[in-house]
């Protein structure tokens, strides 16, 4: 067992070892881009936050139930994995009984769910991308129950919360990070002048 934290690039093919499809792994993708700039926000480790976006949901294929993110993390544990980015994995689903403490375990709830709403909200639109994504249209399909019904609003409202911000705040600043790997994670790249 290493002592030391995996790379990215270890982290990145045990994704893809474990999740096949190619949507779960543009999400972890996008919650990476969005914890590793959160770290940058708050000064804090980007790697290591970027190492807990990528790997939230790497289990979920598997066990698409409640014994995620529970069995993916004895994986990370057989691996190496530092303690403190196992616990923010599993903090991130409420039925763990991981109670969220620390700013990144904060970080990956806030993150989580908000990426993939967002993500949902730019594929409806005219452009299919985050540049003329506002806060608005994100707050008017959050009242759309038919629209992505398996994201639950409360958590969405709730992950802001606990990072202490609005949730006008944290959506622009997660749609701003976005924008940046849009084409990445199969949106349509930004035009040519295109507000950012």
């Amino acid at each position: 067992m290493s002592e030391q934290t995996p790379t990215r690039e270890e982290a990145w093919n045990l994704l893809c070892e474990w999740t096949l499809g190619d949507s779960l792994r543009k999400h972890a993708r996008a919650v990476e881009h969005a914890m590793r700039t959160y770290a940058r926000k708050y000064g804090e480790d980007e790697d290591k936050w970027g190492l807990v976006g990528m790997l939230h949901d790497f289990d979920y294929e598997r066990y698409p139930d409640q014994r995620h993110p529970q069995l993916g993390s004895e994986v990370l544990r057989e691996k190496g994995y530092p303690e403190d980015v196992i616990r923010a994995i599993l903090s991130h689903a409420d039925y763990t009984g991981v109670k969220r403490e620390s700013l990144l375990e904060h970080a990956i709830f806030a993150t989580d769910e908000l990426c993939g709403f967002l993500t949902a909200c730019a594929l409806v639109r005219p452009d299919k991308s985050f540049d003329t994504l506002e806060v608005s249209s994100v707050k008017k399909r959050m009242k759309d129950k038919a629209f992505a019904r398996t994201v639950n609003r409360n958590d969405l409202w709730g992950g802001a919360e606990e990072l202490g911000l609005g949730f006008d705040e944290h959506c622009a600043f997660v749609i701003a990070a976005l924008r940046e790997i849009q084409e990445e994670i199969g949106l349509r790249q930004s035009a040519p002048g295109a507000v950012a």
